[in-house]
């Protein structure tokens, strides 16, 4: 595959603070580079350098002719009064592209992207559909390297499964700034690790995230391993520069220059090999009670306006428990956590907590922070000593438990990153004692280092644990159940994400199968005059039906791939032709699924003549 992009040896930093230097990186056709690193190791500034936003400080970047980059930015950015077509409208302006009519152009591509309400206000619009249309914004460019800057951030699965189906199938090379580690896995063709823990300031490995952490641990290993070897040399060369008069006479020049270039080497390999332990400090206290039984949900149901969340939950939560919950975003699971807390009360049933539980919650919403308070304020606010299982502490190392530098606590907390934010919210909870933890997204913003911290100290912890997040490799690792909200009022415990996930999809199926159905019986009124079977003809149809779908299905997936393709724009009859054999596709996987629908009530002794 031929070379789109290629960065070498580049370095950026700002006053008083180096982001990397030496970095080099190339982008092929077909690529999905995932690029990690710690906070701060200068990720989405090295993206804005390769989309051309932003000014390296050293280096040269090479690109391949009139090519097209796309730049797709943490949070989104529209008016306040934008619907979906007028963002899109708004950026083909924007990029003075006039090569069709820009609202044809703009329906053609949020069409390709699902919407089919265009003129919904986008202030209307979920986190999810909001990220689409923000990709949607950036395909109207025709990109041939789409660079996503955390594009899962505050996501629910639906959208994050949704835009991983999109990655998968975009025809565009990607470069993506990612902490979601399943995401990785199931998109990522080659990993870039950006961090000072490595010779050139990044380490790159083929393959998937699993690939990348066997390699990833080789090659540290191989780096203890030389940093031992070197202090040995090192040691010898210090004995011998140490020897007397008539050693120092027979010593030559390029002796000398050697064991001086061998410390300097020492010195590099000593700091990299240092540098993956600079985590955040995390360590949640636990009370010492040895109640069995932390709290108990009976037949709890909660409506919110006019919409019911959830009804006849019962939960019994005990220590060492850690419990999944699961739904799409406004299923209930943030409420349901307000239930356990006590903020909210039940419409019907019961919450029984035990006597004097102590309950630490995490909100995903960060409302426990004063934006106008410095750091040391936020993390010790009355004197410079905070009290941390019984010992003092002072502020600054306390503050060093989570990475910040002691300059940093005049800074304001508005002023602090998202990551950084979650580092002060973590830390103020860990000076709690807790039975029960209540964690609401703890992990948005977090850096893959910061989340393997706290998924140790969250396995460790003693007291039960009720987690919300959209983390799928956080969740697999730390829940022992899980219970799955609907959306329809429902609420069903599960032994596993998988097995959740699989009875999802069969709703999902089955409810388009009932929608086939409706439209069927809407448009096709019959007489009914009692049950009947199905003919020998529609028994075959009937059973080779799931099959056929499974064809057309795959279809659809062609022809959208074939539609997404930036080069189809410039053929415009060959566009329309496609356009309309997907359209048509479409239409035929519904009409399939109906007669299915059909077919399977007929089978069932519930359709009649």
């Amino acid at each position: 595959m031929s070379t789109l992009l290629s960065a070498r040896d580049l370095s950026k930093s700002y006053p008083a603070n180096l982001l990397f230097e030496h970095v080099a990186l190339h982008v092929e056709e077909g690529d999905r580079i995932g690029l990690i690193g710690p906070n701060g190791a200068g990720k989405s500034t090295l993206l804005k350098i390769l989309a051309g936003m932003e000014q390296e400080d050293e280096g040269e970047i090479t690109r391949r002719r009139s090519l097209n980059v796309s730049y797709v930015r943490q949070d989104d950015q529209f008016k306040d009064d934008a619907t979906p077509l007028s963002a899109v409208v708004d950026q083909l302006k924007t990029d003075d592209d006039d090569r069709i009519d820009s609202e044809t152009r703009a329906s053609i591509t949020l069409s390709k992207l699902g919407f089919e309400n265009f003129h919904r206000p986008v202030t209307t619009l979920s986190g999810g559909w909001r990220k689409r249309l923000t990709l949607a914004c950036a395909l109207t460019r025709d990109p041939d390297v789409l660079l996503l800057d955390e594009p899962t951030n505050h996501l629910d699965l639906e959208g994050v499964l949704w835009l991983e189906r999109f990655v998968q199938q975009a025809p565009m090379a990607m470069l993506f700034v990612t902490h979601d580690r399943m995401f990785l896995e199931n998109t990522a063709s080659r990993i870039i690790e950006l961090s000072p823990a490595y010779p050139d300031g990044t380490f790159k490995a083929e393959g998937d995230y699993t690939e990348f952490l066997r390699r990833k641990d080789a090659f540290l290993d191989a780096q203890v391993a030389a940093e031992s070897a070197l202090a040995n040399k090192v040691r010898r060369d210090t004995a011998w520069l140490r020897q007397g008069i008539q050693g120092r006479q027979t010593r030559n020049k390029t002796q000398v220059e050697a064991a001086a270039q061998r410390r300097e080497e020492l010195k590099q390999t000593k700091t990299r090999n240092e540098a993956p332990s600079k985590t955040t400090n995390i360590e949640f206290q636990a009370t010492e009670r040895k109640t069995k039984k932390l709290l108990a949900l009976h037949s709890v149901s909660k409506t919110m306006g006019d919409k019911l969340l959830f009804e006849s939950v019962d939960i019994v939560l005990t220590p060492g428990q850690r419990l999944g919950l699961l739904g799409v975003n406004g299923s209930g699971k943030t409420t349901l956590l307000r239930l356990m807390s006590g903020e909210l009360e039940p419409d019907s049933g019961t919450i029984k907590q035990a006597p004097e539980l102590r309950i630490v919650t995490f909100s995903q919403h960060r409302g426990a922070l004063v934006h106008s308070q410095t750091l040391q304020e936020a993390l010790c606010p009355v004197g410079d000593m905070v009290d941390y299982r019984g010992k003092m502490i002072h502020v600054t190392g306390w503050a060093k438990r989570f990475l910040f530098e002691p300059e940093q606590l005049a800074t304001f907390v508005g002023n602090l990153s998202g990551g950084e934010q979650a580092r002060v919210l973590i830390a103020n909870l860990m000076l709690q004692p807790a039975d029960l933890l209540l964690l609401d997204e703890p992990t948005n913003d977090l850096d893959i280092p910061s989340l393997e911290v706290l998924e140790q100290a969250l396995l460790e912890f003693p007291g039960a644990i009720v987690l919300v997040t959209h983390d799928r490799f956080m969740l697999d690792r730390l829940a022992t159940e899980y219970i799955g909200l609907d959306d329809s009022g429902g609420a069903k415990a599960f032994q596993t994400y998988e097995q959740w996930n699989t009875a999802r999809r069969k709703a999902a199926t089955a409810a388009k199968r009932e929608a086939g159905a409706a439209k069927v019986k809407t448009s096709q009124p019959r007489k009914r005059t009692g049950p009947r079977k199905l003919s020998w003809k529609e028994q075959k149809e009937y059973e080779a039906m799931e099959e056929v779908i499974l064809d057309a299905e795959a279809q659809v997936e062609l022809l959208e791939a074939q539609a997404a393709d930036p080069a189809l724009l410039a053929n415009h009859v060959k566009a329309t032709e496609t356009y309309k054999a997907l359209s048509d596709t479409q239409e035929r996987v519904k009409e399939l699924y109906a007669r299915w629908a059909m077919l399977e009530r007929i089978d069932k002794g519930m359709e009649e003549n």
